[in-house]
């Protein structure tokens, strides 16, 4: 959409087929979360192009963001806890505390950074926020894009 290329969209059921498809060149491109594809980058099997976050990743020293050809592209897979509507707030605070206790752990970090992740520990209301922005960001795409549901 921001570049006016135009690629074809092949589904898979997942990272794994498509990796497969991937590394056997069936496919010669791939928009994928870095933990599945880390280890194949790191052993040489495939040649990471670009990062879509919009900062560079650490696991992966000189690569470049989409970012620095096309400005302000940005596409993150992000993971959150949520809990049902109407979860009475000291919970929600309890669950909060405890989550981000989790986060601070130096081996958690460091796992998680071996596999590509940034922590972003924050308030149920800053989670919020992001919910919101990427709905926003994102419907905009489906808009212009025309986008569904396969």
């Amino acid at each position: 959409m921001m570049t006016g290329v135009e690629l074809v969209h092949v589904p898979y059921r997942g990272s794994a087929p498509a990796l497969t498809d991937l590394l056997a060149n069936q496919v010669q491109v791939m928009f994928d979360n870095l933990p599945s594809s880390l280890g194949h980058i790191q052993g040489g099997r495939l040649r990471a192009l670009a990062v879509t976050t919009s900062a560079p990743s650490k696991a992966l020293p000189g690569v470049p963001t989409v970012a620095e050809t096309v400005p302000s592209y940005e596409a993150s897979a992000w993971f959150g806890m949520a809990v049902p509507k109407g979860t009475p707030r000291p919970i929600i605070d309890k669950l909060n505390r405890q989550i981000n206790q989790a986060l601070a752990d130096p081996g958690i970090q460091a796992k998680l950074a071996d596999l590509g992740g940034i922590l972003i520990a924050g308030s149920p209301e800053d989670f919020g926020k992001v919910i919101a922005d990427e709905t926003a960001k994102w419907a905009k795409v489906v808009q212009v894009t025309g986008a569904t549901a396969e």
